[in-house]
């Protein structure tokens, strides 16, 4: 019989985050590198939520978002 998965805790405290981790979430989505398509989804939302929370932060990666200019917030 097999064991029932365990979920994954994927939440992420963005006012906690440094700028060297932006930075990496950044990487991750330029370089497309990820095995899911879920993992790169989670990336492009963390990022999207700093630029809604800490637009300074993400200035320099605001291109991969793609955002609208009335985009919801």
């Amino acid at each position: 019989m097999s064991q029932p998965s365990q979920a994954v805790n994927y939440s992420v405290d963005v006012d906690k985050l440094s700028p060297e981790e932006i930075a990496e979430i950044a990487n991750r989505l330029e370089r497309d590198d990820y095995e899911t398509v879920f993992e790169s989804l989670r990336d492009w939302h963390i990022l999207r939520t700093l630029a809604f929370t800490r637009p300074a932060a993400v200035e320099s990666y605001i291109h991969l978002l793609d955002l609208e200019a009335f985009d919801e917030c």
